[in-house]
């Protein structure tokens, strides 16, 4: 989706990626501490209760703090209603980064069909400051937004919650905190082997 002239027009701007994740009242198994011989038992219901979808965007660039940005959507038990985000939630989210950094944005991002469709196709063509590019198929391993997902999941592992509005809660906390520490954020990226560092020609 990147042309040669966008590229050029986004030199000195914020390298972006941006990755979506969903949580459930079902949660991460993680490891703990128990009796011996005792297994410890997390009690969740078996009813269907809706569902959080999370998208995590990361800017980063030379000599500016790493930031991330996020947007949360809940979908509702039942009622046929969609449980993913579209593609007016993403580019609300890359227009709030762009707000945020007040910079040309290189967008970096997986090929969902929401990424690639007509309309989002249309919605990046009407912002010249904004140039995409799609990763490789099958290489979550050079996100590191992915590292966000992880590191929110293990914080609630075996934490059951009543409420689906308790959990966004829970989420947009670990998700704060996160905004504050952009050494952990500049982690997840040198985690993808990734470096914006310029390269010489011999």
């Amino acid at each position: 989706m990147g042309g040669g002239k966008r590229v050029r027009a986004a030199c000195g701007g914020f390298v972006c990626f941006e990755d979506e994740a969903g949580f459930t009242r079902r949660p991460p198994r993680g490891r703990t501490w128990g009796r011996r011989g005792v297994t410890p038992i997390v009690t969740v219901s078996g009813r269907r209760a809706g569902r959080l979808s999370v998208a995590g965007l990361i800017a980063m660039r030379p000599g500016s703090r790493t930031r991330l940005c996020h947007r949360l959507r809940r979908h509702p038990a039942g009622g046929g209603a969609r449980r993913s985000m579209g593609e007016d939630d993403f580019i609300a989210l890359v227009d709030g980064a762009h707000q945020l950094v007040r910079a040309p944005i290189v967008l970096i991002w997986d090929r969902l069909n929401t990424h690639v469709s007509r309309k989002m196709q249309n919605l990046i063509a009407r912002r010249d400051w904004l140039t995409v590019f799609l990763l490789p198929a099958y290489s979550p391993d050079l996100n590191p937004v992915k590292w966000v997902w992880a590191h929110v999941k293990r914080s609630i592992a075996n934490l059951a919650v009543m409420a689906l509005d308790r959990l966004e809660a829970l989420v947009r906390n670990r998700l704060k905190r996160l905004q504050y520490r952009s050494h952990t954020l500049d982690g997840f990226i040198a985690g993808t082997g990734l470096t914006l560092e310029p390269t010489t020609s011999p």
